[in-house]
């Protein structure tokens, strides 16, 4: 029997980040699926393209659904049973004021709690370890402790989430954003958030920009920066998600 096409809807856009390079590379990873058929949005779309979905994929930076319907769409996507894999700045909104300073506003506290946390900044950009909370969880059995080096996010919950891996925020210096945490602690770095019979599946890996991806603030960035995206490591947590949002075998994560 021909086994039934499965849908992704794949929103990839926003700022501050190498969203061709993102794009490509998941792209290319859903390829690895011969059933899997893919939209490519910007920007949320409307929600019958939502609710038209088998699974979604998000890699974004301060783009979230600005309209309610949208919004509730989504949670209704994920209570009644769907699966969604939200990467890196999917949970970002950033507004800057004077002086250059970031801030992070709670301006969409429903699309947040669905999430299950919201980014609120990440120390420069720097080596550090993930360490597994869960090594039973199948979307981590096997593997261990590793080091990358990429943006460290922090982030305040939203919702109870179920943590698998996480990291050491020391309490270093934090940049331009006002509102990180200071006290040192431990931060999320994959995470699932359960809701009705679905769940949000969250890695805040994978930080790209290139030289001209942070227009307006500077004209020219003076590095090609690819991050966890060097990391074998990544991409096979790329490659588990992706199967667990598939509703892909028990050994390729599904939870």
């Amino acid at each position: 029997m021909t086994r039934p096409a499965i849908d992704c809807l794949f929103v990839v856009g926003g700022a501050y980040h190498d969203m061709d390079f993102a794009r490509l590379e998941l792209l290319k990873l859903l390829a690895e699926n011969p059933h899997v058929r893919t939209r490519v949005f910007e920007d949320y779309p409307d929600p019958d393209i939502i609710a038209g979905a088998d699974f979604l994929l998000s890699y974004t930076c301060d783009r979230v659904p600005q309209r309610q319907d949208q919004r509730q769409a989504l949670i209704d996507f994920v209570e009644r049973g769907g699966r969604w894999f939200a990467l890196h700045g999917t949970n970002s909104i950033l507004r800057f004021i004077e002086g250059g300073t970031v801030t992070t506003p709670d301006e969409t506290p429903d699309f947040m709690a669905l999430m299950g946390t919201q980014f609120v900044g990440h120390p420069p950009i720097d080596r550090y370890r993930v360490d597994v909370v869960d090594p039973a969880h199948p979307l981590v059995k096997g593997i261990e402790p590793f080091e990358t080096v990429d943006e460290l996010y922090l982030s305040r919950p939203c919702a109870p989430v179920e943590t698998l891996l996480d990291c050491q925020y020391d309490g270093g210096p934090l940049g331009s954003f006002r509102q990180t945490p200071t006290e040192p602690g431990r931060h999320p770095v994959f995470y699932l958030r359960h809701l009705g019979q679905g769940a949000v599946l969250y890695l805040t890996l994978g930080h790209c920009r290139g030289p001209h991806d942070m227009r307006p603030l500077l004209d020219h960035w003076p590095s090609t920066d690819r991050c966890s995206w060097e990391e074998p490591i990544f991409y096979e947590l790329l490659r588990r998600g992706l199967a667990w949002a598939s509703h892909g075998p028990a050994e390729q994560g599904e939870a």
